[in-house]
């Protein structure tokens, strides 16, 4: 499946931005020249909260694996651009599940552990998936069930293999296709790098999950910001404690490990202590982590003071803003760098690295200007984008003003998949794609080189590494009887940078709970990480003279409560 024009594709084949090499092109490679090399290790503590043994295999091991899986899911019945839904957490099954699947020419839908029926049926409704894979059990719940109490209102659904023991009537064994040894020649469909590799999922404003399809050269392309800017060498060990499900997981570590032949170790759901303990064990030297973790760590320095970190070369953070302090203090007390990363599926990526921003509170604060004339930086993808920020439909050229931050490039994926209202309305004449993220033109006054982040224009919340539409949750919570208004918001958290707020106004002289609130989503199965953490009631909403809601005022009156 080919999404891209024919006009994109020769423009960027032209200039040597796109290759001919396909994911399973990189892999392969390495098994070739790598053969006995760790490829990739499970998450050590993995059979307390799913099924199966913390598993280690070379890139030889995880060929002949991947193979087997292959075969089984051509034996199935699925073929060429049949979309498979994955979810998986991050363990060594998941990225076999991506190498089997590019074989048979297949795409690959990965969705959260955390999605329940409720979101489930969604994105099920716009992927069309003719086959699902999950795992009867992680933390106790079973995906299992859950796909089959919904197949039958997809016909098109027709099979679902999972990981586990004692699997229902009909369920295929992903074990047994994994383990199963196969005599013939593993299928290699003709997939070029053009095709459709994954389609991940995102949320913005709107009530509905919204579809990303992605090329293998779109996700090569964009692993090179990370590549580049967070100087990965290769045979570089990485340990990615992020679901392997979306850009930071899939652009930011898996297809770099394939670029670099690394070590690839897995981890979730994230456990400081086992986290640590891997650092030390695989000598990782390179990792991501959440800057509320970081800042923990730098106050808990009886925890550092008995960890090895001698193999960190540097860590990765985004997802929220940086501390100057912390990415000052990680530098100079402990030599090691802090790489501020900002991203998104659609394609969005400025890696702030120590060739762009040597000094750390710069860095903390500023992504380099890629994409701009008259900026050189060191890594590639920067002369090979163009960006701007726009705002009230003018070119932001001076300081200080914030704009919409808008992309595009060889990254960009090609459109909303099965959303073509949303996609023309997110690109603009030129070929730009409009983020959302609201950045302004920032620096030394003397070198206006950098970004600035500022916020985000899209109403969404990210919570962990998670965006939650806060319009979803609106429209889900508007049925309850007492209730008269409601707004949600994100509210600072300092473990996971937001958290869900919903801000009510109850019906006269009743009263609105947060636990009948959460009871209501429950009965709707609602993905528990969407769940409100946090309520605040008042007597009316603020607007605008129009009526518009003002969310500004909302999050500012209820931070300085």
């Amino acid at each position: 499946m080919i999404l891209d024009s024919e006009e994109r594709i020769k423009e960027y084949t032209e200039k040597g931005w796109w290759g001919t090499d396909t994911i399973l092109d990189l892999f392969l490679r390495n098994a070739k020249n790598s053969p006995d090399a760790v490829a990739i290790v499970d998450p050590p503590n993995r059979s307390t909260w799913t099924t199966g043994d913390p598993q280690r295999l070379t890139y030889t091991q995880l060929d002949q694996v991947s193979s087997w899986l292959a075969t089984g899911l051509k034996e199935a019945g699925l073929k060429q651009d049949d979309v498979i839904m994955v979810q998986l957490p991050n363990i060594v099954e998941l990225a076999a599940v991506y190498l089997a699947a590019t074989r048979i020419g297949a795409i690959v839908s990965p969705i959260p552990v955390q999605f329940r029926s409720h979101e489930l049926k969604s994105v099920v409704s716009i992927a069309e998936p003719k086959a699902f894979i999950c795992a009867n059990n992680f933390a106790g719940f079973d995906s299992v069930e859950m796909v089959l109490g919904m197949q039958e209102s997809f016909p098109g659904l027709k099979t679902i293999f999972a990981l586990g023991d004692n699997l229902p009537a009909g369920v295929l064994s992903l074990t047994a296709l994994l383990t199963t040894p196969r005599a013939e020649q593993p299928p290699h469909a003709n997939v070029s790098a053009n095709d459709i590799f994954t389609i991940c999922w995102t949320s913005g404003t709107e009530t509905e999950p919204k579809g990303v399809p992605r090329s293998h050269n779109q996700w090569i392309w964009i692993a090179y910001a990370s590549v580049d800017g967070c100087e990965f060498e290769q045979g570089h060990s990485l340990l990615n404690p992020f679901p392997m499900i979306n850009m930071a997981g899939i652009g930011g570590i898996f297809v770099p490990w394939l670029i670099t032949a690394g070590k690839l170790v897995m981890h979730q759901p994230f456990d400081l202590q086992t986290y640590l303990g891997q650092i030390m064990i695989e000598k990782i030297n390179y990792t991501v982590a959440p800057p509320a973790v970081l800042n923990m760590l730098l106050m808990r320095p009886e925890i550092l003071q008995k960890i090895d970190l001698s193999s960190i070369k540097n860590f990765g953070s985004g997802a929220a803003p940086l501390s100057p302090w912390m990415v000052a203090k990680w530098q100079e007390d402990y030599n090691i760098p802090v790489i501020n990363i900002f991203g998104s599926n659609e394609g969005e990526s400025f890696t702030s690295g120590m060739k762009e921003f040597p000094d750390p509170n710069l860095r903390a604060q500023y992504f380099p200007r890629f994409g701009v004339p008259g900026f050189t930086w060191a890594s590639r993808v920067a002369a090979q984008m163009s960006t701007k920020l726009v705002a009230n439909g003018e070119v932001v050229t001076e300081p200080g003003v914030p704009g919409e931050m808008c992309i595009k490039g060889p990254g960009i994926f090609p459109g909303y998949y099965h959303r073509p209202e949303l996609t023309h309305k997110s690109f603009d004449a030129d070929g730009y794609f409009y983020t959302g993220d609201l950045f302004e033109i920032a620096g030394q006054p003397d070198n206006l080189n950098g970004y600035k982040f500022v916020g985000r224009a899209k109403d969404i919340i990210i919570r962990g590494g998670m965006n939650i539409s806060a319009e979803e949750i609106e429209s889900l919570i508007m049925g309850l009887p007492n209730l008269a208004e409601v707004a949600v918001v994100g509210y600072p958290d300092e473990r996971l940078g937001e958290i869900t707020c919903a801000v009510v106004v109850p019906k006269p002289g009743q009263v609105v709970t947060l636990e009948e609130i959460i009871a209501a989503l429950k009965a709707k199965d609602v993905a528990v990480y969407k769940l409100p953490e946090k309520l605040v009631t008042i007597s009316a909403l603020p607007r605008n003279p129009v009526g518009k809601v003002l969310k500004r005022s909302i999050r500012e009156m209820i931070r300085n409560q």
